[in-house]
């Protein structure tokens, strides 16, 4: 059966184009998709992202077991509020997911407090993953089916919700740094959990509420000028940001080093994280193939699953797209390692010339140099 966020009366009522989206029923677009991506990276614009998975882990020795659970090191987590970007493996090393582990507040008997947020399409198996791991560590897991969430991105983003909030939370969420998170306040008293991270290369907050309270938020937000904007936006947004893709760009077949995350990998000494001697072994002799960023000049659009012609080999298209910030395609590929050479898609039987470039391909609005 298609689960429903909190928000989805809304969307329809704003006249969005629904669609099935790894078993949730989500809006596409309110109308111009084009639009909605120039609206986050001009103003601000917000995403209901609910159906992501809420993970709160506690107990003695969670950080512990955070340490054994990812490829990143959880020990970077030092201040309560600190936000970490990492990947789950499996024994191969191979992505299970990646997702965003917050250091929370301590809480007297709850001193070790960690919360996650992982992709809604990976939920069950992650669940179960982290379950089976947790149990040797005796951490207690739980699922925080009572949050929606509300991602408000764009340069404007932060001072609209700054706007919503008391003046202690005002004060608290005004200096939050990159990748950091806070408990705060609405004018009305409503408790959420604001984080400054996001999926699109914009600034903004990731907006943690009370089911209950979800979508008097929204309408809040729309009161102060932040327009709603669908799923259609959020993929080229962040494929401009050069971000990952669960499911297209990496799965448990695919290594952080084959999927362009080497940065998220840790092998800090005395930490035997699960997969970790798989990517030692990769890091020590190479790997086979590699993520790549590419952009065409000749019209047409890069989509997933096109063939990929280098001088070592051929690859493969994984999240492609027509950027509207560029007024390009550009693409992320996986392809042979080593120096690609001139590259080509087959696209319809035509081979098409493509630049292998630097990713992001769009950093704070603006095109990357060379791009």
């Amino acid at each position: 059966m298609t689960q429903k966020t909190i928000l989805n009366e809304r969307h329809r009522a704003l006249g969005a184009k629904m669609v099935d989206f790894g078993g949730w029923d989500m809006p596409l677009h309110y109308g111009s998709q084009v639009d909605e991506h120039h609206q986050v990276r001009r103003d601000a614009g917000m995403f209901d992202v609910s159906h992501m998975t809420v993970v709160d882990l506690k107990g003695a020795r969670v950080r512990e077991f955070l340490r054994q659970l990812v490829a990143n090191s959880v020990d970077k987590l030092k201040v309560p509020g600190k936000a970490l970007y990492t990947t789950m493996l499996n024994p191969q090393g191979g992505v299970i997911d990646d997702l965003i582990i917050y250091l929370m507040p301590d809480e007297g008997v709850d001193a070790g407090f960690f919360r996650l947020v992982v992709n809604a399409a990976t939920r069950d198996k992650d669940l179960a993953w982290i379950n089976a791991q947790a149990q040797p560590f005796g951490v207690s897991v739980a699922e925080r089916d009572d949050f929606a969430m509300i991602a408000v991105q764009g340069p404007t983003a932060r001072e609209r919700v700054l706007g919503l909030l008391d003046d202690e939370g005002v004060r608290v969420a005004g200096k939050l740094g990159k990748f950091a998170a806070a408990q705060v306040a609405m004018k009305d008293g409503t408790a959420l959990f604001v984080a400054r991270t996001g999926y699109t290369g914009e600034d903004g907050f990731e907006v943690v509420v009370p089911q209950d309270k979800a979508v008097a938020l929204w309408d809040a937000l729309l009161g102060a000028g932040v327009k709603p904007a669908g799923l259609g936006a959020r993929d080229t947004l962040r494929l401009e940001a050069g971000m990952n893709l669960y499911g297209q760009d990496m799965d448990e077949t695919v290594s952080p080093y084959e999927a362009g995350l080497a940065w998220t990998v840790a092998l800090d000494e005395g930490r035997a994280f699960t997969g970790r001697d798989v990517l030692e072994a990769q890091k020590a002799g190479g790997i086979a193939r590699q993520l790549i960023g590419l952009v065409m000049d000749e019209k047409g659009v890069l989509r997933h699953g096109q063939k990929v012609l280098t001088a070592n080999g051929e690859g493969e298209i994984l999240s492609g797209t027509f950027s509207p910030t560029l007024g390009k395609a550009i693409a992320f590929a996986r392809v042979p390692a080593g120096e690609p050479g001139d590259v080509r898609v087959d696209i319809r039987g035509k081979e098409v010339p493509v630049r292998v470039v630097k990713f992001p391909f769009v950093r704070d609005g603006k095109p990357q140099e060379g791009i």
